[in-house]
C-alpha cells in the first residue's frame, strides 16, 4: 500500500495533509503510518505462514513504545539487543516467552533479567559468552535456551558497515565450531540448545544470499542430530531489503520462497528478526527549508532536519528520496536521471557544523523557497532510533497517523530536557 502519497500537489499520509501535520507539531517532526506499519507486517506473516514462524521485529530498527504496542498487538514479537530494549518490550505489553536476546556484548546483568523475564533464548555470539550465560543461569537455578549465532561465511552484498555474515566479523562464531560449540551445550547442565542463528546483513537486496544461508543451517542442523541434540529451531535474522527509490527490493514472498521449502525439509521452527522491512517505509521526515545559498557553483537547500536526526546518509551513504511536500509531481525514483525538468543540481543540508551534515548531495531537485516543507521518505528505521543531540539539539516529536487521527507519539525535546540530567560541580 502507498500510505504516503500526492493528492492535488499535496503531499498526506493516510487521510492527513502532511503540511498540517507540520504546522500543528514544527519541523522536524517524524510522521508515521499505522496502516503501513501493519501492512508490512502483514506481508511477512503471510509470505511464511506455511510454516507459522515467530516474527521477532528487531527494536533496533525504531524502539518508540506506541509502535511497539501495536505491532505486539498484531502479534508480533521481539528481538531485542539490550537490557534497555527488553524494558521497552516488556512495557508494549510484549509475551517476553516470545523475545529473543541478540547482541555481542550482553552484560551479566543483562543475562540475569532476560533469565528472570523467560525468553524464549538467547542467541550466542561467542564462546566467553556461553560460559556467562550458565555461570548467571547457574547462579538462579535455572537452565538458559540459547541458540548458537553462526557466522556463514556469506556475503549478502550490503553496505561494508553492516553485513555481519562474513568471516573476520565481529558477529556470531565460524560455523566449523557447531559441533565443539554443541557439545560444549549438551555437557553443561545449565544450558539447553535449542537452535541456531545466521544473520547475514542488511538490507539483502537477493534472495540468494538467504538461499545459501538456509542451506548451510539446514546441514548444521542434519549434523548436530545426528549427534544426538535435539535442535528445533532456526533462526535466519532478519535484513529483508526495503525500496528506498521505489520497488528494487524482493517483497517477502520472493525471500519465502528460497527459505521455505529448506525449512520445511528439517521441520524446524523458523525464527525471522525482521526490522528495517517493517517499519522503514512507515514513516517520513519533515523539514524546514531555512536558506538557500549558491557558493561554490553549487546550490545548497539548508533545512532543519540534520544528521543528529538522521544520521544513515553521513554514516552509510545512504540514499532517501527528498521531495517537497507541496508539489505538482510525486517524488521521481530516478534522480541520477541527467535532466529532470525543472530541476538542479541541489545538496540538502542541515544546520550542523559538519561538512557530512547531509540529507543528499548531487540531487536534481526542483526550486524551493525559505518556509517551504521538505519529505525525506523511507525514514522509519533506523531514523529515530539513532539521533542524538549533536550540536544541543533537541530531538524532534514523533506523530502516528490513523486514517484522519493523529497522536502525538514523542513530545519534542525542550532545551531544558538537553542539560535534565547534567550536574554542575
Amino acid at each position: 500500500m502507498n500510505a504516503f502519497e500526492y493528492r492535488d500537489g499535496e503531499l498526506c499520509c493516510e487521510d492527513v495533509h502532511v503540511a498540517d501535520i507540520a504546522h500543528r507539531f514544527g519541523t522536524p517532526v517524524w510522521i508515521y503510518s499505522k496502516a503501513k506499519l501493519l501492512d508490512a507486517l502483514n506481508s511477512v506473516r503471510t509470505a511464511f505462514a506455511e510454516l507459522d514462524p515467530v516474527i521477532c521485529y528487531s527494536v533496533k530498527a525504531n524502539s518508540n513504545l506506541s509502535l511497539l504496542k501495536i505491532l505486539n498487538e498484531a502479534g508480533s514479537s521481539f528481538d531485542v539487543v539490550s537490557g534497555g530494549e527488553l524494558y521497552r518490550v516488556k512495557r508494549a505489553g510484549a509475551d517476553t516467552k516470545r523475545v529473543v536476546f541478540a547482541g555481542v556484548g550482553k552484560t551479566d546483568a543483562e543475562i540475569r533479567q532476560a533469565l528472570e523475564d523467560d525468553i524464549l533464548m538467547f542467541n550466542v555470539e561467542s564462546e566467553g559468552e556461553l560460559d556467562a550465560i550458565s555461570a548467571v543461569a547457574k547462579s538462579l537455578g535455572r537452565v538458559a535456551p540459547v541458540a548458537m549465532r553462526l557466522n556463514p561465511d556469506i556475503d549478502g552484498k550490503t553496505h561494508a558497515k553492516t553485513t555481519t555474515g562474513v568471516k573476520g566479523n565481529k558477529f556470531g562464531m565460524d560455523i566449523e565450531r557447531h559441533n565443539e560449540l554443541a557439545a560444549k551445550v549438551l555437557a553443561d547442565p545449565h544450558l539447553e540448545l535449542r537452535g541456531i542463528h545466521m544473520h547475514i546483513g542488511s538490507p539483502i537486496m537477493t534472495t540468494d544470499p538467504y538461499l545459501q544461508a538456509a542451506r548451510k543451517a539446514v546441514a548444521v542442523v542434519r549434523d548436530l542430530r545426528e549427534r544426538g541434540h535435539k535442535t528445533n529451531w532456526i533462526n535466519l535474522g532478519g535484513g529483508f531489503g526495503l525500496s528506498y527509490r521505489g520497488d528494487e527490493a524482493p517483497p517477502a514472498s520472493e525471500y519465502a520462497k528460497v527459505i521455505v521449502p529448506l525449512i520445511k525439509e528439517v521441520g524446524c521452527r523458523l525464527a525471522l528478526e525482521p526490522g528495517r522491512s517493517i517499519v522503514g517505509n512507515s514513516c517520513v521526515l519533515i523539514s524546514q527549508v531555512i536558506y538557500t545559498k549558491r557558493e561554490g557553483g553549487k546550490l545548497f537547500v539548508i533545512q532543519d532536519a540534520a544528521m543528529n536526526d538522521l544520521v544513515r546518509p553521513a554514516m552509510y551513504d545512504s540514499f532517501h528520496r527528498i521531495w517537497p511536500v507541496a508539489s505538482k509531481v510525486a517524488a521521481p525514483t530516478d534522480y541520477e536521471a541527467e535532466a529532470i525538468p525543472g530541476c538542479e543540481t541541489t545538496d540538502i543540508v542541515g544546520p550542523i557544523c559538519e561538512s557530512s551534515d547531509y540529507l543528499a548531495q548531487k540531487r536534481a531537485f526542483p526550486p524551493v523557497n525559505r518556509g517551504d516543507l521538505l519529505c525525506t521518505f523511507s525514514a522509519g528505521a533506523y531514523g529515530m532510533a539513532m539521533s542524538s543531540n549533536y550540536n544541543s539539539r533537541p530531538k524532534a516529536a514523533e506523530v502516528l497517523v490513523d486514517g484522519a487521527t493523529v497522536s502525538l507519539i514523542r513530545e519534542r525535546e525542550t532545551y531544558e530536557d538537553l542539560v535534565r540530567h547534567e550536574l554542575i560541580g
